[in-house]
């Protein structure tokens, strides 16, 4: 004789089957990350985060959700590459040539003389 699980609520199981991880929903995940709910919809529905869509909800398997987060770890550096500095690219000397070429040697004049010099 086959006997049917208990059903709560609108034919929805009370508690989940041991063994079986339950889904997270948006409210839950937004709570864990501290991020809000709406950035994880676009996240969502850019492919930025795992998830899964179920008719029309979103559902993350917290397994994945993790594997996800610790690809955002920092990788350790090995070393950094250190490159030969060129005198002539350096920003300090490229900015002082670009105030020389910008500037006119009459500093606090207001009125730039006619080309005609008629005033």
């Amino acid at each position: 004789m086959l006997t049917r699980a208990r059903k709560g609520a609108r034919g929805c199981r009370k508690t989940p089957p041991i063994g079986e991880a339950m889904l997270l929903t948006i409210k839950e995940l937004s709570n864990q990350l501290n991020i809000k709910q709406s950035t994880l919809y676009l996240w969502a529905k850019q492919g930025k985060i795992p998830c899964q869509k179920i008719h029309s909800l979103i559902r993350f398997d917290a397994e994945a959700i993790a594997v996800w987060l610790r690809s955002f770890t920092p990788h350790q550096a090995t070393t950094a590459l250190s490159l030969p500095r060129d005198p002539a690219l350096d920003l300090d000397r490229i900015i002082e040539a670009a105030k020389r070429q910008g500037y006119t040697p009459g500093h606090g004049e207001t009125i730039t003389p006619s080309p005609t010099r008629k005033e």
